[in-house]
């Protein structure tokens, strides 16, 4: 009861995000009254993707870092320029190009593909350099300092490298198997941990936020752990030895269901848990907008600090959830036969 009393709370805050200002925005307006504040296109821009980076608003300056838009029109072929064009733009065109909700489209109605570097595809370029940088350090440091003890950045990553080998690589796949597959579960681990730390940064993207990413990471996983499958992990799911023949023709399809639910699952278990956190934290911060009173921010503040401070915790957990399951599957997947 007390679980869910508090997510009923949390989603009566989200909805009196969304909703109150919408209603108070349907008011006549007086002459000169300045606009309603709208919490919820301002959580939808935080959380969504976008062909600019921003940052910051204070008072009427946006800080932000304008992306190149790269499109292929069929009948223009490609153009490369930047979205400082179409947010400076009073229309939001530009050279026969309309930005409309993070879309872009051509106003002669010509086909267009959109391969832009977005807000998330920076995220994504950037979290890699980061890790290349950590792990090449380390790697340096390991080769450097053989036999001596850990030292600087290599001390601090060293047990939680030793944690996913020992603790989830080995314990999920066996003595036997685990090395192969040890690589993976750290360059997964990592990736999202960092990711989700980069995501609650000011201004930070929601890259693990992203059902297309979390979708790459769980095709990826289904990719790994199929083709990595024993003879003994694809008789259990079309022959089922010692099940009666009749009864395959129920166990059978719901085993191949259960092929694309476990990599289904995964990604929006990612995707639902980081992206309902910044929505949960930015919810509490509208309310000083909502309210347009300063009275509600010490308490805004102390349960901002609060959810921040969970979302730290839940950015390493969700890592950690993510790729233990995924050591599982594997470990299903290379189980050999036990007699």
């Amino acid at each position: 009861m007390k679980h869910i009393s508090i997510r009923l709370f949390v989603l009566f805050l989200f909805l009196a995000a969304i909703v109150s200002p919408q209603v108070m925005a349907e008011e006549p307006h007086k002459h000169g009254e300045k606009e309603k504040f709208n919490a919820g296109e301002m959580i939808m821009h935080h959380v969504a993707d976008g062909h600019e980076w921003h940052f910051a608003t204070i008072g009427h300056t946006h800080i932000s870092i304008p992306l190149p838009v790269i499109i292929y029109d069929e009948s223009k072929g490609f153009k490369v320029f930047s979205s400082s064009h179409f947010y400076h733009s009073e229309d939001g065109t530009y050279e026969g190009y309309k930005l409309e909700h993070e879309h872009i489209t051509a106003l002669d109605g010509s086909h267009v593909k959109d391969f832009s570097i977005t807000k998330n595809v920076a995220s994504l370029i950037l979290s890699f350099v980061l890790l290349l940088t950590i792990f090449l350090t380390v790697a340096k440091s390991y080769k450097e300092r053989t036999g001596k003890s850990p030292k600087g950045l290599q001390s601090v990553l060293e047990p939680i490298i030793i944690f996913i080998r020992d603790e989830v690589a080995k314990s999920n796949i066996g003595e036997k198997h685990y090395r192969r597959f040890t690589p993976y579960l750290l360059t997964l681990f990592f990736f999202i941990w960092i990711n989700n730390l980069l995501g609650l940064l000011p201004g930070g993207a929601n890259l693990t936020g992203n059902i297309a990413v979390t979708m790459t990471l769980a095709v990826i996983t289904f990719i790994v752990v199929n083709f990595n499958g024993k003879s003994t992990y694809w008789t259990h799911i079309f022959a089922m030895p010692g099940v009666p023949k009749w009864m395959l023709i129920i166990l059978t399809p719901v085993e191949i269901v259960g092929l694309f639910m476990k990599p289904f699952s995964l990604m929006v278990r990612l995707f639902a848990n980081i992206t309902a956190g910044h929505i949960i934290l930015l919810s509490f911060l509208s309310m000083i907008f909502i309210f347009e009173s300063l009275a509600v921010s010490p308490a805004v503040a102390i349960f901002s600090t609060f959810i921040n401070l969970i979302e730290l915790l839940v950015a390493a957990l969700q890592a950690y959830i993510f790729t233990v399951l995924t050591a599982s599957y594997i470990g299903a997947a290379v189980e050999e036969h036990h007699h």
